[in-house]
């Protein structure tokens, strides 16, 4: 008789949350040191405006990445692993929706400071484009055809 099948492993789970982690406590703690800045108050309005949805959209996936830890260290020991996971992934699934936007917002923010606004707006399309692609598109891509 085959052993019951273990819950799995939060192994992966926890490699992904520490990276964007990390990614995230970078740009929020870089953000938060902006205002601060001699240059902040040549920003334009509506400059002002896209620096504030940036900084809120980028912790609020901090936020969303961090809560299964302190999920985890409230409810220990978690009496359903499995559905704790499932939870987990869903709160990364969604921590990226704000990240993503969040880096294209930051890189029109530093664009718009090097370059005229055409390359700033192509510059801009292309770290969309990529991050819609890479982080979208194509794992869901790769979810649909393992599935058939």
């Amino acid at each position: 008789m085959a052993p019951a099948p273990s819950v799995e492993p939060f192994d992966d789970l926890l490699q992904e949350i520490r990276v964007l982690l990390a990614g995230s406590q970078v740009l929020t703690a870089f953000l938060m040191t902006v205002p601060f800045s001699s240059g902040f108050t040549h920003l334009n309005g509506v400059e002002r405006n896209v620096f504030a949805a940036t900084f809120l959209t980028v912790l609020l996936s901090l936020i969303l990445f961090a809560t299964p830890a302190a999920y985890h260290r409230l409810v220990w020991p978690v009496p359903d692993r499995r559905r704790f996971k499932r939870l987990s992934t869903r709160l990364v699934i969604a921590g990226l929706v704000p990240l993503s936007i969040a880096l294209v917002l930051a890189t029109q923010l530093v664009l718009n400071e090097v370059f005229k606004a055409a390359e700033t707006s192509i510059g801009t399309a292309l770290v969309a484009a990529v991050i819609l692609g890479m982080w979208w598109l194509w794992p869901l891509a790769h979810r649909r055809g393992s599935q058939e």
